[in-house]
């Protein structure tokens, strides 16, 4: 899985870019943003914060087009609301379905003076 895969994507913002303030981010569960036509998603576990460029690699449609609830009970997996394909919420590696294979592309996270940014 390509660290900076996201930077490939037409209109993907620059490190610095603000996603949202911290005050806004989930203890548990998914969120997403739009950042001017970027979309981005959030999973907040105990294992942290990780974000994802929000596309399914099978047909590129946001994870949560149909639906925004595409984490697991148990929080341990993503489920693209439009063709079922599971992801692995702390790895984005692809688990079955037509996830199998693919993998969703990680957007680097930090948190800088009460703001979640990218970088």
């Amino acid at each position: 899985m390509n660290r900076d895969a996201w930077k490939d994507f037409p209109g993907a913002p620059g490190r610095g870019a603000v996603i949202c303030a911290a005050s806004d981010l989930p203890e548990r569960g998914v969120r997403s943003f739009d950042l001017d036509g970027f979309p981005v998603i959030l999973v907040a576990s105990a294992e942290g914060l990780r974000a994802y460029v929000n596309a399914c690699p099978h047909q590129f449609l946001p994870l949560d087009w149909r639906s925004g609830n595409i984490l697991s009970p148990d929080g341990e997996t993503l489920r693209c609301s439009n063709h079922d394909a599971g992801f692995d919420a702390c790895t984005g590696a692809g688990l079955d379905g037509l996830g199998q294979g693919c993998a969703l592309d990680p957007v680097p996270v930090t948190l800088r003076d009460g703001w979640l940014v990218i970088g």
